[in-house]
């Protein structure tokens, strides 16, 4: 990847924000209940909070393309709207895993209202574990019990969950001992054999082998994204912390350059230490772990909740505001329709180092070109903010299609529906005048662009022979 230096003059000439026309269209919708349970029926007990330990939902917070049809989702830290403990932020020993999933597109009958059919299947749930032992917490004076699942001692794994007590208190957030995980972004690598993993916690980067979803590697971040003071509450950790990631808000996604070898994460927000919407880019050269720091300034949204790389240099950015669908909690005075949903293209080339600055990074953010806003054009095929969902998190280019004749190339993007499968019908407009529930699946969009819509586009390679291995399920 070529990263030049140049001058903060030029950076803060570009900084306005430009739009460019995309003819980017609307191909197909999708979606699976968020009522079904995954394929490992191991885990499939009752947590802490009473919710099924295998219940298929949140596969939408990451989602990386894997060739052909298949894809993988990735849920975050597990089911938390059930309280039971606010002294763990209700989170609960969820074992982290991702799905492998098959996509597939097929040409709709004449006459559809879109151009494909898009049938979602999943093919295998495989889970997060650790080869070596991992910090859990225990739980003591809480009433909760331990924080390690019962399966580590029946499978002899340490597993990683989704607990927020279960890490070591005496080192940095970024302990790669630490069994608490919040899994936010999700790529595979070119060859097939991994499945590189970010998260919100740590913030941690780490690779996994896909068959056996064992850790293979444990990434050395920049230590300024470290929070020095831990605790198991959200508001505490906040509260405690001048430096490092904020709380829950930690590297939301990752790319892959078509090249295989740079990871790209984002920080869904601000550092502790940087004004409010200067957000940080962080890339990995896999081979040597070098890493550099560049700035993205936040136009409307809250916060980036995904990135994906267009080449090895320009990338697409998932700029959102929490409205819409599912914003929980939902009755007739706070059901929200959804705002702001937007892809910005970005170009590292030419970006500056700013791994050594804090404060305000306005000056150094990278230019940003708006791609998609997905509202306008979900609502120009009849989709009713009210029903786009809140949590738009995943995103990755797909295979080709040919549609009237010309090839297009796909981009799917999913939601995180925070493993609730029905919530509160906003406002009936889901077809339910009285206001009961309605169904809160999770949802697949795909869009087809050509590549005078998006210049340079390049698709990664992801030989096939390590997929099929990949569709046996993990036991």
């Amino acid at each position: 990847m070529t990263l030049k230096k140049i001058l903060p003059l030029f950076v803060s000439s570009v900084l306005a924000t430009s739009t460019v026309s995309a003819a980017v269209q609307l191909i197909a919708v999708g979606s699976i209940d968020g009522n079904y349970r995954d394929l490992n029926t191991q885990t499939a007990a009752p947590l802490e909070n009473g919710v099924a330990g295998n219940l298929f939902g949140g596969i939408g917070s990451g989602l990386a393309y894997a060739g052909g049809t298949t894809f993988l989702g990735l849920p975050d830290r597990g089911p938390n709207a059930n309280a039971y403990n606010s002294q763990v932020d209700d989170t609960s020993s969820y074992i982290l895993r991702f799905h492998t999933l098959n996509l597939n597109l097929a040409p709709s009958s004449p006459g559809a209202s879109l151009p494909f059919v898009l049938t979602p299947t999943l093919r295998s749930t495989t889970l997060l574990s650790s080869p070596t032992p991992l910090v859990y917490g225990s739980g003591a004076g809480l009433g909760v019990g331990p924080g390690a699942p019962t399966l580590n001692k029946m499978n002899h794994t340490h597993y990683f969950t989704g607990r927020s007590d279960n890490f070591d208190p005496t080192k940095p957030s970024t302990n790669p001992a630490n069994a608490r995980m919040d899994p936010e972004g999700i790529r595979v690598s070119n060859n097939g054999h991994s499945v590189y993993v970010s998260d919100e916690y740590g913030p941690y980067l780490y690779e996994f082998n896909r068959v056996t979803g064992k850790r293979t590697h444990a990434f050395k971040l920049p230590d300024n994204l470290a929070i020095t003071t831990l605790s198991s509450q959200k508001e505490v950790e906040i509260d405690s912390n001048a430096v490092g990631r904020t709380t829950n808000k930690g590297m939301e996604g990752l790319a892959i350059t078509p090249d295989g070898k740079t990871l790209v994460g984002i920080m869904q927000a601000n550092l502790k230490q940087d004004k409010k919407k200067s957000l940080r880019i962080v890339t990995i050269d896999i081979g040597s772990g070098v890493t550099h720091e560049y700035a993205y300034q936040l136009t409307e949204g809250s916060g980036v909740s995904e990135i994906v790389a267009i080449n090895n240099h320009q990338f697409l950015l998932d700029e959102r505001k929490g409205s819409g669908f599912a914003d929980t909690p939902l009755n007739e005075d706070e059901a929200s329709p959804a705002k702001i949903k937007q892809l910005y293209l970005i170009d590292l080339n030419g970006a500056i180092d700013v791994t050594n600055l804090s404060g305000d990074l306005s000056a150094y953010a990278v230019p940003k070109t708006l791609w998609l806003d997905l509202v306008s054009e979900l609502n120009a095929n009849g989709i009713d903010s009210y029903l786009i969902p809140s949590k738009i998190e995943g995103v990755a280019f797909g295979q080709d299609v040919v549609m009237n004749g010309e090839t297009l190339h796909t981009l799917f993007i999913a939601n995180d529906n925070d493993f609730l499968g029905t919530v509160a019908d906003p406002h009936g407009v889901a077809g339910d005048p009285a206001r009961g529930t309605v169904a809160n699946p999770n949802q697949f969009y795909v869009f087809g662009f050509s590549d005078d819509d998006l210049p340079g586009y390049m698709a990664q390679s992801v030989k096939p022979v390590a997929e099929m291995r990949c569709a046996r399920k993990n036991k």
